[in-house]
């Protein structure tokens, strides 16, 4: 019975502690600032994604083009 309590005061501690966590804002803005960084990151690796592929589109034209001037 000793240890069964012993998890209940536990878990009582656990659960006391995040409802304090939920409750504070003193982290709140650093939350913000990730998620902006986090959004921002995944727009830049969207549009780096499709640049890439015009680039590459660009530079097999140049070399194209240098290959049959050079012929």
């Amino acid at each position: 019975m000793g240890e069964e309590n012993t998890m209940k005061d536990v878990m009582y501690k656990l659960s006391a502690n995040l409802q304090a966590l939920m409750v504070r804002e003193e982290g709140q803005d650093l939350v913000e600032y990730a998620l902006l960084v986090a959004l921002v990151s995944l727009g830049a690796v969207a549009a780096l994604s499709t640049l890439a592929v015009d680039i590459n589109s660009v530079f097999t034209t140049i070399g194209t083009k240098l290959t049959s001037a050079a012929a």
